[in-house]
This record gives structure tokens, C-alpha cells and sequence, in this order.
């Protein structure tokens, strides 16, 4: 089964052919979608290289590749956001010109995207229904809105608040409003384009049961994800791409983990991570009775206290809103503390700045590379330097080197495998979420520093870099900094961390040797259900 699919790779380009989108529903056809030999090229790059996919009905078939490799690029086209500059789609059998996503709503085709296409100041109802409103004498029939919504959200258990503005809910929320825009227009053929990469496991675990109900529904899904634990437990078939090339596809129960994994990288990789014990060493970092106030009455961090030593990498685990977000963007300069003191390297840096904070020892991988992490509209190697650009290596008399810093990010996106269509060149909207989260790392681990704090430092990288990048983090660790790190991946939360905090509604309510500890106990911590308030309170003393 691994080169199903490669016969239709070997003949000539296919021409286009316009149809109008809809197209009469045939049941002699085995796929309901059939890219054929689609290749697109952006400058200097051919992100799909004579590709050929086929989607059966009712499947859940899943999309692999390293970032870059061109599989958002693939259902772009397949959703009218992108016009391929050769090959052909199959809709129920039948050749059809998709020039739109209005052209793919029409035919029932729909798409979560990596990054969420939410209007942040509309309510999640307005954002659902934006679009597609059932109007009356120009007026929106919310009504009708609200309950046919409100049975979805019921039936699939995508239960978000419908009266709430998009930029007061969670990551999580905001992926369950994007199905739900799915779900709601009718779609049956639905694409979900890194949809785990934002939510916690146990969100992961429902949404994985809402796919195989929607599978059994008759829906067919299209699923690019990184994760293998994921396409093992919920797809039918898998195809891979590597840099742009079809590879081959493969039946899940015909393979495993590994061969995916060196389908998709070209080599073996290794799952858990070597690391050697920790030793650390003087304190870097120290929090003394935090607290942060919440977006409403209810204060979001209470009273935290941790410390980082060098050489150590301890790691913040929870479920996703209890509080990490808010004590993150405290630490690092972006939130106002309401109680407490935070030191590094023994300097009192509560109410400094964040450019004292990046200039005096700390390095921050934000957990949301967009808002925080890059300015988008910015090249790549401008954002490489967006904390550098002032030191004597970057600039002289006040004017920048600009071949100095071409030079940095091109060693840079050598060392850390950055791939963009124009290199440094290229401007940090149009790379592969991938790409810039790799970006990122890259700048604040090269940066000099004594204190990393990662906020899901691979969220959205393949196995590949994933590999590469928990390499980077213990060396870190093991040339002298401290990691602070944070993740809602319970594997790595496992593999990399020397010790685990738990924290459940603002609170750190545990704490652990990974060595010592299970996945199931970590999890009954991170629901609520157990705390350790006397082993906390016997480090708070020691400390």
C-alpha cells in the first residue's frame, strides 16, 4: 500500500478544466476528492511537486510532512484560497475548477486552518454565522443561529459560550468555534489543518472522538497533523510528503510509528530523549508569592512560588487556562504583577522592562508565536534581530548593518533547518507555522542568556525538529542556563523535564520527579482532583 497512488504520478500534467463548482452527486466513484498531479510554485519555491491525493468517502485520511513540505499548501489549493499552476481536482468523479472558498463551500468543503480565521472583537455566535446569515429584510435571524449552533455544539460536545468575544476565550474555545463554522455550513468534507497543535490532551482525546463520529456520519476528513500518536489512533490512511513530493500512502493498520517517521524525515528518530541527569547549581530564577489578576474579578495566578536553578529544566504542566499563560507573560514583562516579586539572577526585575529582562539574562519562546513571538509583515532576518539590531554587531553609529545581520540569520536558518522561498528575504507571514515557530527557537536560544522560558517550544514542529529541538533545550540546560519550561504535551513534559509543577487554577498544587511520577497521576494533579500542599510547603521552607 506505501506507493498506492504512484502510477497516477507518472504520467503527463493533467490541463485544468473549468467546471462550475457544483457538480451532480455520482455514487460510481470510489473517491469523493481526487487531486491529480497538482503542483503550485511561489517564488523561489515549488511547495507542491506533481501531487497526487484521493480521499474516500467517510475516511479520516491524514496529511504528513515535515514543515514546509507543502501539505497546508496542498489543501489550500484543494480550498480555493490557492489556483495550482498545473494539475486537476476530482469532485465525485468529475473535474471541477475550485476559484474560491465560496467555490469549496459549494461543494461541501471545509477547512479549520493552522491559524484561526476568527474575527477577535465578533462573539463566537457572529463568528460562526459570518457569512452564511439567515436574514430577513436585511435583518440577521439569530434565533434560528443560535439553536441550530446550540444542537451541534450538543451533539459533537464542542460546548463553547456563543455570547462570548472571541478574544476572551481560549485557544481551545477558539478551535471548537471554528468547527462549529465547519459543522454549521453543512460541510461534508472537512479539513483540519494541524487542529491538536492548541489543545490540551484531553481536548485532543474529545476531538479525536469527534472525528470518528463524524466519520461514521459518512463525512470525509482530511487531517494534517505531526503527531503519529494521533494518525495511529484516528486515521484510516496516511499519505506522506516530503519537501514538496509526493512519497506514498500507506493503510494504518499495515504500519507503525517509525516507518512514518522515516517516510517523512528520510531517516530513523529517535522518540524519547537522551539527556544525561541534571546538576544544578546557583538559583537564576526565583518567583515569590506571585499573583496576577484575571481578566474578571477571579485572580488567574494566586500566590506562586518556584525557583529555576542553573542547569535544571523544570517544567510548568497543566491543562490549558489554569493560570500559565498569565504567570508566563508575568515572569517575561508582558503582564502587570498585581503581588509579588520576581528575580533573575538575583536582580529584583519585577517592574523592569522587557528589554531589560531580554538584555539582562532571559530569553522567552511566547506561546503565541504570532501576537508575541514575530512581527509578521517583517523579513525573516529582521525578526531574527528584533531583540540584537542595537548591539555593536548589528549597527554602527547609529546605522544598521545590514550584511552583518544577513549574515546571522542565514547562519541561523542553517543551524536550525528555517526553510522560506526567498531565505532571509522572506517575509515571516508567508512561511509554514512551522518555519516560524522554528524561527523563534532559533533567535532566543542562540541569544546570550542565562534563563529560557519556552512556552510550548515545539508546538506545530514535526518529529523531526521536534527532535532537534528538545536536543537544543538540553544542551541548554547542560552549558548552564535554566529552562523554564511550559507544555501542554504530556510526553514532553515527561521526557525533558529534571522537575514537574503542576499548576490548576493558578495555583501550583504539585510537584514531581518525572522518574518517579506517572502520566495518569500528572493527570489527576492537572484535573483538581489530588494536591500536594504539604511537599510544596516543605520546598518553600528549604528554599
Amino acid at each position: 500500500m506505501q506507493n498506492e497512488g504512484k502510477l497516477l504520478n507518472e504520467g503527463s500534467t493533467v490541463e485544468n478544466t473549468a467546471f462550475a463548482p457544483v457538480v451532480e452527486e455520482t455514487a460510481e466513484s470510489e473517491y469523493v476528492i481526487e487531486m491529480r498531479h497538482i503542483t503550485k510554485i511561489f517564488p523561489g519555491i515549488r511547495a507542491n511537486d506533481d501531487i497526487t491525493i484521493e480521499l474516500k468517502r467517510g475516511e479520516i485520511h491524514a496529511l504528513l510532512g515535515e514543515n514546509g513540505a507543502g501539505k497546508s499548501t496542498l489543501m489550500s489549493v484543494l480550498f480555493g484560497t490557492y489556483q495550482p499552476d498545473e494539475g486537476e481536482i476530482l469532485y465525485n468523479g468529475k473535474p471541477v475548477k475550485i476559484n474560491s472558498p465560496n467555490d469549496a463551500t459549494a461543494l461541501g468543503i471545509g477547512m479549520v486552518h493552522q491559524h484561526f480565521k476568527l474575527v477577535e472583537c465578533f462573539t463566537v455566535l457572529e463568528n460562526i454565522i459570518l457569512g452564511a446569515e439567515d436574514q430577513k429584510f436585511d435583518v440577521v435571524l439569530k434565533k434560528n443561529a443560535r439553536k441550530k449552533v446550540s444542537e451541534l455544539s450538543e451533539k459533537y460536545g464542542l460546548y463553547v459560550d456563543l455570547d462570548a468575544r472571541i478574544d476572551e476565550i481560549t485557544v481551545g474555545m477558539q478551535q471548537r468555534t471554528e468547527i462549529l463554522k465547519m459543522l454549521y455550513r453543512d460541510n461534508d468534507i472537512l479539513i483540519f489543518d494541524e487542529p491538536t497543535a492548541v489543545l490540551t490532551p484531553q481536548e485532543i482525546e474529545e476531538l479525536m472522538a469527534i472525528m470518528r463520529n463524524l466519520s461514521k456520519e459518512g463525512k470525509s476528513i482530511l487531517f494534517i497533523t505531526h503527531k503519529l500518536n494521533e494518525i495511529m489512533a484516528v486515521a484510516d490512511r496516511c499519505s506522506v510528503l516530503r519537501k514538496g513530493k509526493y512519497i506514498g500512502t500507506v493503510d494504518i493498520k499495515d504500519t507503525n510509528k517509525e516507518e512514518l517517521s522515516n517516510m517523512m524525515v528520510g531517516r530513523n528518530v529517535k522518540f524519547v530523549v537522551d539527556k544525561e541527569p541534571s546538576k544544578p547549581s546557583d538559583v537564576v530564577f526565583k518567583v515569590e508569592n506571585l499573583t496576577v489578576a484575571g481578566k474578571h474579578k477571579k485572580d488567574a495566578v494566586k500566590d506562586v512560588s518556584l525557583t529555576v536553578r542553573a542547569g535544571e529544566i523544570v517544567c510548568i504542566a497543566g491543562i490549558d487556562g489554569n493560570g500559565q499563560t498569565e504567570f508566563v507573560q508575568a515572569i517575561t514583562g508582558l503582564e502587570k504583577i498585581k503581588s509579588g516579586k520576581v528575580e533573575l539572577l538575583g536582580q529584583d526585575v519585577t517592574h523592569k522592562s522587557i528589554r531589560y529582562r531580554n538584555t539582562n539574562g532571559m530569553s522567552h519562546i511566547p506561546e503565541d508565536r504570532h501576537k508575541h513571538g514575530l512581527v509578521l509583515d517583517f523579513t525573516l532576518e529582521q525578526n531574527m534581530v528584533l531583540q540584537r539590531y542595537f548591539e555593536p554587531e548589528f549597527q554602527k553609529h547609529g546605522f544598521i548593518e545590514f550584511k552583518a545581520i544577513r549574515k546571522y540569520s542565514d547562519k541561523l536558518t542553517e543551524k536550525f533547518d528555517v526553510r522560506s522561498g526567498q531565505g532571509a528575504q522572506t517575509v515571516a507571514r508567508s512561511m509554514s507555522g512551522g518555519n516560524q515557530q522554528k524561527a523563534i527557537v532559533a533567535r532566543e536560544l542562540d541569544r546570550e542568556h542565562k534563563l529560557l522560558v519556552a512556552f510550548q517550544p515545539t508546538r506545530g514542529l514535526d518529529v523531526g525538529a521536534i527532535e532537534y529541538i528538545h536536543e537544543q533545550i538540553v544542551a541548554d540546560r547542560d552549558g548552564g542556563a535554566g529552562v523554564l519550561l511550559v507544555s501542554l504535551e504530556l510526553d514532553e513534559v515527561m521526557n525533558l523535564s529534571d522537575r514537574i509543577l503542576v499548576m490548576y487554577e493558578g495555583e501550583i498544587v504539585g510537584e514531581f520527579d518525572p522518574k518517579n511520577t506517572t502520566v495518569q497521576e500528572l493527570g489527576l494533579y492537572m484535573a483538581g482532583a489530588k494536591r500536594n500542599d504539604e511537599a510544596l510547603k516543605a520546598e518553600a521552607e528549604n528554599d
